[in-house]
């Protein structure tokens, strides 16, 4: 084990309360031979308190898989809250809705199957509220296109949070022939040209490896 790996479980060991529920989640993951995309305690709880600075009301994830990131979401709303998220695998669907049920979330969250374009687009036509903060954690080559819809269930005071950017290094690589390297490239050169964004990226390394994330917010 490396030294960052070996820091994030001392961070999680010593800022992150043990949360059975969470606990059960990926140790299911791990028996079911799951794929490792949930994302890290520290980074669960990075996103459970950047909806508690935002007082987050609404949030918009990108992104179920099997609700481990749902759940830290959920765990940062007022009583009022609500989480709607979009899932394209029915059978993670399937998951996440147990997992969300057995954590005592159902009543904060909604999952919508399908692909993420179209709930994105149905929410729209809906005219669905917008959005105090959006978590965006799917298919990265459709990045721009998820960036577009979701400025389109915004506001002024809308956090918009990209994740899994850097790619293991490769985001400078303007010569990669790898869709999710270009598709976030693309991405993160929609937020610079955005005139209704104010965004920066991180780059993050740790138990899930070398990586890094956007934040921006709507002005």
């Amino acid at each position: 084990m490396n030294k960052w790996e070996k820091n994030d479980l001392f961070i999680a060991e010593t800022l992150i309360a043990e949360d059975v529920e969470l606990k059960n989640i990926l140790e299911f993951n791990r028996q079911n031979n799951l794929p490792d995309w949930e994302v890290s305690s520290p980074q669960g709880k990075f996103l459970y308190l950047l909806a508690k600075i935002r007082n987050a009301k609404r949030i918009l994830e990108l992104g179920t898989f099997v609700g481990y990131s749902t759940i830290w979401l959920a765990k940062a709303l007022p009583g009022d809250g609500t989480v709607i998220s979009l899932e394209y695998e029915q059978a993670y669907a399937n998951i996440a809705r147990k997992n969300i049920e057995h954590a005592g979330f159902s009543d904060k969250v909604t999952i919508l199957q399908g692909a993420a374009v179209d709930s994105l687009n149905a929410l729209i036509k809906a005219k669905e509220e917008p959005f105090d903060m959006i978590f965006i954690d799917a298919d990265k080559p459709l990045y721009p296109t998820y960036l577009d819809l979701s400025l389109q269930l915004s506001k002024p005071g809308t956090v918009i949070y990209g994740d899994n950017v850097v790619r293991d290094g490769e985001l400078y690589n303007a010569d990669t022939s790898d869709q999710k390297v270009r598709g976030v490239r693309e991405f993160v050169e929609n937020l610079n040209k955005s005139r209704t964004l104010e965004s920066t990226a991180l780059q993050t390394v740790g138990i899930k490896g070398y990586d890094g994330f956007t934040i921006s917010v709507v002005i």
